[in-house]
């Protein structure tokens, strides 16, 4: 600038001097440069901050987790990505230690890779898991987890780096990159290679041509193929034969259309040994739907399929003959009737029962009646038609189906051929053995709907009518007869109906002494309260029962009755005895003693010498050494006996002497006609005579006048009941009786001064 100042004159030597214009000029040309050069600087500057942005940018926005440790390990930059699978907001994660998000089992890597940094100075490649929270509880857990927001920890891969900055600081750069997902899908083909490798299952896979490509540790134990025999063939190579060509083709039917397919099925081993599977089938897809491999999955059952089968023939089969039982016979014979139906024709069952099989086996022994039992059910087999079927039900008896008969006549060939075998004689461990059979024979299809279990039992009957007509037989079962015994059935289940359902109740009937003019107790008599045919005497329903199980169970309520009004009438002030009736198969139990015991228990009020048991002269014949034991028994309780309608048994001296009853009843059949009839009259005293020689009371039933009473008085008897005396009367009407009843003035006008 200061050369500019001097004037022309004053510079010798110097160069000319410019023009002003010129001079102006040149400044206006550096102006421009001046111009252009802060252009370029601002252009330059804007590229440099849009770079920087477009940088952080990038950094920020990266997929992959960036970050900046100080020498002490501390965050000093980090971008969004690995604050996002940190779980925390970036301005939070500054200044802390990196280190502190690290799993505690994973501490140890990230210390050694991060010496070899600083020692070598080369980057360094590690895995190891972060968790999402400083500090978290999740931390400390092992293995892989979802879960970046929730606390989780993920599996992530580093590649870290050095950097030396302004004031020789050294800055560790970690580029952080999630293979959670990967080290997932590493551990699941982990655990899949394993399962494949060491599964009790045979595994294999194939083509979708069939040929295989890979198999397992246990196919080749099972089928006995290495992988190198088998791999590149075809399943086909295991066929066993038992399958047909419907088999396979449903088999892929079902493949097809639902892409799985679970199959029992024989195949075969290297060896040639045929072996039973239970397989799945799967086919694997491509993303377009495409198969692309068939998986299958097989057990060896062979042994559970022999035990099933095993157990089959057990369930289906006797075990001693391996002739079908009767659970089998009951299939067969339902298919048979629905042969019979459809073609039209009939079917025989005969049921068939040993004579005289126990008597050997009881002789013999059992393993020689198991024999017999063998070598008779080959014989009766052998005698019957290959269509028939013979089963046995077990102990000796059996059943044979005979189908296709064109009639009954048809059939009595065979029935005879099935005696014939029945009784042939045997060899049995050197001893030559012959039972034989009674055989009952029924007919399908008859007049009426009937089942299979009904015409066995038609048959049982059968059988047993003909044992009864002397064995060694058979005998048709009679429809008339059955409908006989089925009213008796259905009688019987009436009557325990009307037991459980209180239909049952109690009369009583009163025993006075007419000379003394006192009444002495009562006679317990049921009734039946029938709701639809009324009040019915004992003789409308106890004989049914008279010789089934029943008539014990209807006895023991009407002592358990008895005893029970007894208590009800010791509450109204009466003491009342009374007698029951016991029945010949009530008094024939071996229990009974232990039964009445339990009965007088439950009923402590009452006094048991209030109650006497009648029973008539044939029950106490039937068994007198059970009757005698049974009477001294219940004497000891203090219960008394009396020997009911005496004069109709077998009585004699002898048989009085033993039995320790304490009251004679007279029939009613003597008293009633005692009036007309001299031999009556002769009866009675011969009766009377015998009671008092033996020291026991007597009693008279069928006293129906005052002149019978009268009589019976003058004869020694003053013990008396009957109608002339008073009827049957409800419990309730008894007490009111007894405190007005008055005897006949011409029975007391007999009392002994």
């Amino acid at each position: 600038m200061h050369a500019l100042a001097l004037s022309p004159r004053d510079a010798v030597g110097a160069a000319p001097i410019q023009a002003p214009e010129s001079l102006l000029h040149e400044l206006r040309v550096q102006q421009i440069e001046l111009e252009m050069q802060n252009e370029e600087l601002r252009s330059s500057q804007l590229d440099l901050e849009t770079s920087r942005a477009r940088y952080f940018d990038l950094y920020d926005l990266a997929p992959v987790g960036y970050c900046s440790l100080g020498e002490a390990g501390m965050i000093e930059q980090i971008n969004l990505a690995l604050a996002s699978l940190l779980g925390q907001p970036r301005s939070h994660l500054l200044r802390h230690r990196f280190a502190a998000f690290i799993c505690p089992e994973d501490q140890d890597i990230f210390y050694r890779y991060r010496l070899l940094l600083q020692r070598s100075g080369e980057p360094q490649s590690f895995e190891l898991r972060l968790r999402s929270r400083e500090g978290g509880q999740e931390g400390s857990q092992k293995g892989t987890q979802k879960g970046g927001q929730d606390g989780g920890t993920r599996w992530v891969q580093i590649q870290a780096s050095c950097a030396q900055v302004e004031g020789g600081e050294s800055l560790m750069h970690l580029a952080v990159m999630d293979i959670d997902a990967r080290k997932q899908a590493e551990q699941a083909n982990s655990l899949a290679a394993k399962v494949f490798t060491h599964a009790r299952e045979g595994i294999m896979i194939t083509a979708p041509d069939g040929s295989i490509l890979a198999v397992n540790e246990a196919f080749c134990r099972i089928t006995g193929y290495s992988v190198e025999e088998i791999v590149g063939c075809n399943p086909r190579l295991f066929g066993s034969g038992r399958q047909n060509a419907d088999f396979y083709r449903n088999m892929f039917a079902e493949l097809r259309s639902h892409g799985h397919v679970q199959i029992d099925i024989w195949n075969r081993r290297k060896t040639g040994e045929l072996f039973a599977s239970m397989q799945t089938i799967t086919a694997v897809l491509d993303a377009a739907g495409n198969t692309v491999n068939y998986v299958s999955l097989f057990s060896d059952v062979t042994v559970q399929r022999e035990q099933e089968a095993q157990l089959r023939h057990l369930a289906h089969f006797d075990a001693l003959t391996h002739l079908p039982n009767r659970l089998l016979l009951a299939d067969r014979l339902q298919q048979a009737m629905l042969q019979a139906q459809r073609r039209g024709n009939q079917l025989a069952v005969a049921f068939l029962d040993l004579d005289g099989f126990k008597a050997i086996n009881d002789q013999h022994g059992h393993e020689v009646g198991d024999l017999m039992l063998i070598a008779l059910a080959e014989h009766m087999k052998n005698a019957l038609r290959e269509g028939d079927t013979l089963a046995r039900l077990g102990g000796d008896e059996f059943v044979a189906v005979l189908v296709d008969l064109d009639d009954v006549p048809a059939s009595l060939p065979m029935l005879t051929r099935l005696l014939a075998a029945a009784a042939q004689p045997l060899q049995v461990r050197g001893t030559t053995l012959q039972v034989s059979g009674s055989l009952g024979v029924t007919f399908y299809p008859q007049g009426i709907e009937i089942d299979a279990d009904q015409l066995l039992r038609q048959a049982d009957q059968a059988m047993y009518q003909a044992k009864l007509a002397g064995k060694n037989r058979y005998h048709v079962f009679d429809a008339e007869q059955d409908r006989s015994v089925r009213g008796h059935h259905e009688s019987l289940q009436r009557i325990r109906q009307a037991l459980h359902q209180g239909e049952f109740l109690l009369y009583f009937q009163p025993k006075v002494d007419m000379r003394a003019g006192l009444v002495l107790g009562a006679e317990a008599l049921i009734r039946w309260q029938h709701p639809e045919r009324g009040l019915l005497a004992p003789a409308e329903f106890l004989p049914v029962i008279e010789d089934h199980p029943l008539a014990v169970e209807v006895g023991e309520w009407v002592i358990d009755a008895t005893l029970r009004q007894q208590e009800l009438w010791l509450q109204q002030g009466l003491a009342m005895s009374v007698s029951v009736n016991i029945g010949a198969r009530q008094l024939q139990q071996a229990d009974f003693v232990a039964r009445l015991r339990l009965l007088l228990a439950a009923h402590p009020a009452v006094n048991p010498a209030g109650l006497e048991l009648e029973v008539l002269e044939t029950s106490a014949l039937e068994d007198m050494s059970h009757v005698v034991r049974v009477m001294n028994e219940c004497k000891t309780m203090g219960v008394r006996f009396a020997l009911d309608d005496f004069g109709t048994g077998y009585s004699s001296l002898t048989y009085l002497k033993r039995l320790p009853v304490a009251e004679l009843k007279i029939d009613q059949s003597f008293v009633r006609d005692m009036l007309d009839n001299p031999v009556d009259i002769a009866i009675l005293k011969s009766v009377i005579g015998m009671a008092q020689a033996f020291g026991c009371e007597v009693i008279a039933e069928g006293v129906e006048t005052a002149q019978h009473g009268a009589l019976l008085i003058g004869l020694g008897c003053d013990l008396a009941q009957g109608y002339g005396i008073a009827r049957p009367m409800p419990a309730a009407d008894l007490p009111g009786w007894v405190q007005q009843w008055q005897p006949h003035f011409s029975w007391t006008e007999q009392r002994l001064p």
